[in-house]
């Protein structure tokens, strides 16, 4: 994938649920064996961590309540694993950004109501494309960071680069692959505990050719890389042996 020298790389994940922590989560392991790969070659990753404006906290507060459901749901260690990523990037010469909502995106998604996740959805979407495409723009104008990679990482449903209709409005991939030139590239990582037989799961174009592999019995000790196409990838994880839960 760097290979092809990709001036933006979306990565996307499943975000660890709640009862998972004693599994290595995508964000884990990618801190941990894949930023010192891919950190020589890039100057920023923007992570898919919100940074609020304390000007707002009223507004801050509703909006939370509203995420309940999906937050509720997640992992403890998620925010905590996102900020040493950001950290670990930062030590390895890497500029982390954070996504900083203003006060009058946090009263739209307040005053959003039943659809106050399709909002936040969008909202990430937008933010994340904004800084992404300010950070390329910039390196295009240094002639020392032309070649260089922004990343950004986050969930799985924002760094599509031929999303499905249904969630085209929340992917910035279209978008930065535009501005790249073609030089943008998808890659989801996936944890494969995570993966359940599920609808959400089994729509994904890369889940057939994963169960066939969970069903032929083969050992689940290496990672798998699935091709989706030119630009898109999906590396699979290794099964993890149980370990303790996650600090």
């Amino acid at each position: 994938m760097l290979a092809k020298d990709p001036l933006v790389l979306g990565i996307g994940e499943a975000h660890a649920q709640r009862g998972t922590e004693n599994v290595a989560s995508s964000t884990k392991r990618f801190t941990e064996a894949f930023l010192p790969i891919v950190a020589p070659s890039a100057t920023d990753v923007v992570v898919e961590l919100w940074a609020p404006d304390p000007k707002c906290m009223k507004e801050v507060k509703q909006v939370a309540t509203a995420q309940k459901p999906v937050t509720e749901a997640q992992a403890e260690t998620n925010q905590n694993e996102y900020v040493t990523l950001g950290t670990k990037a930062k030590a390895s010469g890497m500029t982390p950004w954070l996504l900083r909502p203003t006060c009058d995106d946090f009263a739209m998604l307040a005053d959003a109501g039943a659809d106050a996740i399709g909002a936040m959805l969008g909202l990430v979407k937008r933010l994340t494309q904004a800084k992404v495409t300010q950070l390329h723009e910039r390196n295009k104008s240094d002639a020392a960071s032309q070649t260089k990679t922004v990343i950004a990482y986050g969930g799985a449903l924002h760094n599509d680069l031929s999303p499905p209709e249904a969630t085209k409005d929340y992917s910035f991939g279209p978008e930065l692959d535009r501005l790249t030139g073609g030089r943008y590239i998808e890659l989801d990582l996936i944890v494969p505990e995570f993966v359940k037989k599920t609808p959400v799961w089994e729509k994904l174009p890369w889940y057939a050719s994963f169960e066939a592999d969970r069903a032929s019995g083969a050992p689940q000790d290496k990672a798998t890389l699935y091709v989706v196409g030119e630009r898109s990838f999906v590396l699979v994880f290794p099964s993890s042996p149980a370990a303790e839960p996650r600090k």
